[in-house]
């Protein structure tokens, strides 16, 4: 990735200042993206020329007073999603065409002023939640390259986690725009079915698909739906955008999953890291109540067991019988499903549908939102490669029965995983509640204080706010592995601790990842100048808990006095300067569960 962040406010600044222009971020993201040519994110790549004139463009209208609210942000679009004059190959070479117009999307994205870098690589005809059905190669998780990207928009989440592009636009039927940005730390917003154009789109079920945004903040995910989003005569699936947002207030009814409801696939970690998400929506003003998620698993068990796959076999119905070897072998057992469906099935399904959505809709009586993990579980390649139909299956559990429910889906990174995996949560609310949707989504976003996909770059900061404690409690901040879910962080729980957020210091700290440390620890130590905000966990624990933890605490580290990034002082751990010497500094990383996943990439 350039040097510097691609978030659409760090490259607003930058662009006002003059530091940088859009003609050097082509430059810079062309430099990059040879770096990453192991892994196919791509299937095709405009030439650096074409890119610059695209730039020398948006600069020329922008000097003339156009307005353009997506100046200069480099974006990339699923390959199968039609830019004009370039390939569509839906991820099957033989099908490839090239369509004289760009999809309705994609116009009006350039429009905005963004500058398209290239097409990337999914599951082919977008069938799939794995990011491993393509001929081009299997995506590799921005993470941890031993496990799935996620698909069936494998390439979009990927290039937005790298930093090669600011953001990506992917489709959604199942949940193809929510796994893979689960999977690589990045927001995947699934906009409400019908308010964003399908034209110009490859279908996989045309009356189900959407156009989904890949980015790498709620905020920034907002901006593309912004200017994405409106009526389309030429879609036959279009819809009004005109019902009004309900907005959140600063408390909130989330629903979730009862206990017994909540599948994980016997991955024990993707269990802990769903029950500490939840404790970050508190956090952000979720009140929880459990919920009968019985009708919504059904809803999913319809899309694939069920006659919509005859939809996918419609949408290539002469392809899939004139070139069946073309077809990649898991994608043409999916779809030669379709022909056990009658018609007859297909209405006693829609019929079944509608009775399943009359109960899943009265649920929302007492919810104002419902959270589940984005994924029950993650797969490395090699587990998807030995049972491809079944690890698929096991992906759609949170995802399959929301665009047959007629919903609109963000799916927000949340936390690690124990293991250094990203585990994100997917909120999901009724029809037309896409922007207040969102705003939650960044509010959960930044009391998890993750940082930004694979970057290294921290979330800015959130705004100051009050931290409630009891009278007996000390606020606590903590840096390294006592953070939630890391090898320490049984020393604050076992001593009753609690959570009460995840923020950020002030811009007065280094980080440091210090030598020989067991388990590895980092040394934060403030500067008078060269420093950046560090992302930190605050805990409440008792005066006596507190002691007791501070003799547990080996030198070089100690308990010091921090300011956080809204001018809050608080205890905290420090490193004394000797300490430091040679020791890497990881400052530029925001934090240590960045550090940890760059080395897990290493």
């Amino acid at each position: 990735m350039p040097n510097y962040s691609l978030g659409f406010a760090a490259l607003r600044d930058a662009y006002a200042r003059g530091t940088l222009t859009p003609a050097q971020v082509v430059h810079d993201v062309h430099a990059e993206i040879p770096r990453h040519a192991a892994n196919p994110i791509w299937i095709h790549v405009l030439p650096r020329e074409a890119a610059l004139a695209q730039a020398q463009a948006v600069e020329t209208r922008r000097a003339a007073g156009a307005n353009l609210p997506l100046y200069g942000v480099p974006f990339a679009v699923k390959d199968n999603i039609d830019v004009a004059d370039v390939p569509t190959t839906a991820a099957c070479p033989a099908y490839a065409y090239t369509p004289a117009a760009s999809a309705h999307a994609v116009q009006r994205l350039l429009e905005a002023g963004a500058i398209l870098i290239g097409k990337t690589n999914l599951d082919q005809f977008a069938t799939g939640l794995v990011g491993a059905r393509s001929p081009y190669g299997a995506c590799r998780n921005a993470v941890n390259a031993e496990y799935i990207s996620g698909g069936s928009s494998s390439g979009s989440a990927v290039a937005v986690a790298l930093g090669l592009v600011s953001f990506a636009l992917g489709t959604d039927t199942a949940g193809s725009g929510r796994v893979p940005a689960g999977f690589n730390n990045v927001v995947g917003l699934k906009p409400t079915p019908g308010i964003v154009s399908t034209r110009g789109v490859v279908p996989a079920c045309r009356s189900l698909d959407c156009v989904s945004v890949f980015a790498l903040t709620c905020e920034d995910a907002s901006a593309v739906l912004a200017s994405v989003r409106g009526f389309d005569a030429g879609d036959i699936y279009a819809r009004s955008d005109s019902a009004p947002t309900v907005p959140l207030g600063r408390t909130f009814r989330c629903g979730v999953p009862r206990s017994a409801q909540r599948e994980f696939f016997g991955d024990a970690l993707a269990r802990e890291a769903f029950e500490l998400a939840l404790e970050k929506l508190k956090l952000a003003g979720a009140t929880l109540i459990d919920i009968d998620f019985a009708p919504f698993i059904e809803v999913a068990r319809l899309l694939y067991n069920g006659p919509w796959v005859a939809e996918r076999y419609a949408a290539i119905r002469e392809f899939f019988e004139a070139h069946p070897t073309d077809i990649h072998p898991v994608t043409r057992q999916v779809i030669a499903n379709a022909q056990k469906w009658n018609a007859a099935d297909t209405f006693d399904a829609f019929y079944r549908l509608r009775e399943l959505k009359r109960r899943c809709d009265d649920i929302w009586r007492d919810i104002d939102v419902l959270a589940v993990p984005t994924s029950g579980t993650i797969y490395t390649l090699a587990q998807v490669e030995a049972a491809p139909l079944q690890t698929n299956t096991n992906l759609g559990y949170y995802t399959n029965f929301v665009n047959l429910l007629d919903y609109c889906a963000l799916a927000v990174p949340s936390v690690f995983r124990a293991d250094g995996l990203p585990a994100g949560v997917t909120l999901i609310a009724r029809a037309h509640q896409d922007t207040a949707m969102a705003e939650l989504g960044a509010r959960l976003h930044r009391a998890a204080a993750m940082p930004l996909g694979a970057t290294g770059f921290a979330l800015p900061a959130a705004a100051p706010s009050a931290t409630p404690t009891a009278s007996d409690e000390i606020l606590l901040a903590v840096v390294g592995a006592h953070l939630s879910g890391l090898p320490l962080n049984h020393q604050l729980t076992s001593r009753g601790a609690r959570l009460v957020e995840a923020t950020q210091t002030a811009a007065d700290y280094k980080l440091y990842a210090l030598p020989y440390a067991e388990p590895p620890k980092p040394g934060l130590v403030r500067v008078a100048m060269g420093g950046a905000p560090i992302v930190v966990e605050v805990w409440a624990l008792t005066l006596a808990a507190l002691g007791a933890f501070m003799a547990e605490i080996p030198p070089p580290l100690g308990i010091g006095t921090l300011t956080l990034a809204d001018g809050r002082k608080v205890k905290g751990f420090l490193c004394e300067a000797y300490a430091v010497a040679g020791a890497r500094d990881i400052t530029a990383l925001g934090g240590w569960r960045a550090y940890l996943a760059q080395q897990n990439r290493a």
